[in-house]
């Protein structure tokens, strides 16, 4: 995945009505590995990482990078948000875009954090880089993250197979906010 480009990073903390959205800190270390090595998490992304090997090679700060949000319950990680520029050699309907992508740990799982926390991400993004259409892509056997795509506006623009799997290519075009 590619930069998003010129967007001020990191951003003030996005706090919405239970979340908390903001950079990587070394406090959320284990929980990017907890994410990681999770078979749950992991189910229609090809299968967790050995725990050992993440022990060793994830950083001190995980995933610090612009559109990269860590989501934050009651002081603690639950989740990670990531929005990154869809490289050229990805789908050609999503070459170039925005790509939503996004984990949790699965005891928050069913409580609609996934959902508030994606779509404040969606709001910084509309207004970091107005204009910018977002592709998300998941397994279409993932009816989880299906259902939260159409919820966030995503429509479908093509269906494919990949990793053994049928993915599903899913489009939400740009937010226009009124003049």
């Amino acid at each position: 995945m590619e930069e998003l480009g010129s967007v001020a990073w990191p951003p003030e903390p996005i706090r919405t009505e239970r979340l908390v959205l903001r950079e990587s800190e070394t406090r959320d270390r284990a929980a990017f590995i907890e994410l990681l090595a999770s078979p749950e998490v992991h189910t229609y992304l090809g299968g967790p990482r050995a725990r050992d090997e993440l022990e060793r090679e994830v950083s001190e700060a995980p995933a610090r990078w612009p559109g990269s949000f860590v989501v934050e319950l009651d002081g603690s990680m639950i989740g990670h948000v990531l929005l990154r520029r869809n490289p050229a050699y990805g789908r050609p309907a999503a070459a170039g875009k925005a790509d939503l992508g996004y984990l949790f740990l699965p005891q928050s799982w069913g409580f609609g954090y996934a959902a508030e926390a994606c779509a404040a991400a969606l709001d910084w993004l509309a207004d970091a880089l107005p204009g910018e259409s977002v592709v998300l892509t998941t397994q279409s056997a993932n009816a989880g993250s299906m259902r939260l795509a159409a919820k966030l506006g995503f429509t479908e623009v093509e269906r494919f197979q990949a990793w053994d799997a049928e993915q599903w290519l899913g489009l939400r075009p740009p937010v226009h906010t009124p003049s």
